[in-house]
């Protein structure tokens, strides 16, 4: 059975060999590219459907569907980050963390924003002094309970 970082790389060679954008492959089997993009990485799951969609599209072995398909163990590691975009959202938490929790618990009161039931998106902004890239995330409030 190949592994989740297995399918990933065979993912990357084909994403790479056909001159693909992650925005295609999701356009390709119609989801986000934001969270295929997070599948393909080993980080979410698609629904059966999709990932046989995705492995067709891409010519991956049927095996590759069934793969993309299972649930994920969701771990990273737990040292800073060293690649300098990743670094750079690892420094606005450090930075705007606990900015967020307040206004977050300020506007919908003692709870959380879901990363379950949530959505992203990514995109380029062109701007006078230089592009600038606006990432939206929405996520469902959730409050904690008292008893």
């Amino acid at each position: 059975m190949l592994s989740k970082q297995e399918v990933t790389d065979l993912i990357y060679e084909r994403k790479r060999s056909g001159g693909l954008s992650w925005a295609k492959i999701a356009e390709d089997i119609g989801m986000s590219e934001v969270f295929v993009t997070s599948a393909c990485l080993g980080m979410n799951s698609l629904p059966r459907e999709k990932a046989e969609a995705l492995a067709l599209n891409l010519g991956l072995p049927q095996e590759a569907a069934v793969v993309l398909s299972e649930f994920p163990t969701k771990m990273f590691p737990q040292a800073v980050p060293t690649d300098p975009c990743i670094y750079r959202f690892y420094e606005i938490i450090g930075v705007y963390g606990q900015t967020l929790k307040e206004l977050i618990q300020e506007k919908g009161g003692d709870g959380i924003m879901s990363a379950i039931d949530f959505d992203m998106s990514v995109e380029k902004i062109p701007y006078p002094k230089g592009d600038r890239i606006e990432i939206k995330m929405s996520g469902k409030f959730l409050s904690y309970n008292a008893w």
